[in-house]
């Protein structure tokens, strides 16, 4: 963004990285990625590795992480349905109505639909990143991350052991947490995190209040992955459900639409009972897809 006059000569006469930008406009490829966040460089193996430390709440803010549900497919229109569920917020959500009748219609081939379509499971944290071996210019700096049941499975774990011999740490804490060693390992085509540990609780410093301060204050807020205003409304994730299933009247010119056996009644928004369960029947599945080995997939299947 150009703030300044002085600002905007420079920028104008900046051929080379204006070059690079209509580069990506040809090639189709730019990059909307968020810099606040860190994800893991996988190498030819899609193996990754990486240290870092899981970091108190942020100021003004009581959690260390926020969790909401989203989900992402594609539908028989070629088109992807990729939103935020409205349970994550405690609001009734469309398509969790749609997916309950579905699994509730008693039919085996409406369950593998409802399976297909199932919500996905994430959660926020600010980290500090002790070791990014791939991209060492990260080491040193707080990032927000973004991870699934099976990293926030090991948090938990930490905080209640299952054995007697284990002693429970805060791992989110800068004094009695642990550093994070992720490993991630390629097994089936899916992103696999079992061998990834903590190492053993101690401070992440030596006692230098003012470096811990400075960490703290340089965190991201959470709450906007959980505010409603970040979230379409109902109505709006209805019209994109039709529009991505065929359903309906909203229907894509460019496809030819087909009579389904099944189509959801929508006959109140508050018959979302089985979606706003911790554990939907559709998602309990041992396989579950991560948001990382998705979005990979997508980008495979777009190229």
């Amino acid at each position: 963004m150009v703030t300044s006059f002085a600002e905007l000569k420079k920028f104008n006469r900046d051929v080379d990285m204006l070059s690079k930008e209509l580069e990506k406009f040809k090639t189709g490829k730019q990059n909307f990625s968020d810099d606040r966040f860190w994800k893991p460089t996988l190498d030819k193996a899609k193996n990754g590795f990486a240290t870092f430390r899981f970091l108190p709440a942020p100021p003004n803010e009581d959690m260390p992480f926020v969790r909401y549900w989203d989900h992402g497919f594609k539908g028989k229109t070629g088109m992807w349905y990729i939103e935020k569920s409205l349970t994550s917020i405690g609001q009734p959500d469309p398509l969790g109505e749609y997916n309950s009748e579905l699994w509730n219609s008693g039919i085996e081939a409406n369950k593998e639909i409802a399976r297909k379509q199932k919500r996905r499971e994430k959660y926020v944290s600010n980290i500090y990143m002790i070791n990014d071996p791939a991209n060492p210019e990260n080491n040193g700096k707080v990032f927000l991350y973004q991870y699934g049941k099976k990293i926030f499975e090991k948090l938990n774990e930490a905080m209640n052991p299952q054995f007697p011999d284990e002693k429970p740490f805060n791992p989110f804490d800068f004094w009695t947490g642990a550093n994070f060693n992720l490993k991630i390992r390629d097994v089936e085509g899916y992103a696999n995190y079992d061998r990834s540990v903590f190492a053993e609780p101690g401070s992440l410093f030596d006692e230098d209040d003012e470096k811990y301060e400075s960490i703290w204050n340089s965190q991201y807020s959470l709450q906007e992955f959980v505010d409603p205003k970040n979230y379409k409304s109902y109505d709006e994730l209805k019209t994109k459900l039709y529009k991505v299933l065929a359903l309906g009247e909203v229907v894509n010119d460019t496809v030819e639409r087909e009579e389904m056996d099944f189509k959801p009644s929508f006959k109140e928004k508050s018959a979302v009972a089985v979606e706003e369960a911790d554990d939907p029947p559709w998602s309990n599945d041992d396989d579950e897809e991560d948001g990382l080995s998705f979005f990979q997939k997508l980008a495979n299947e777009e190229d």
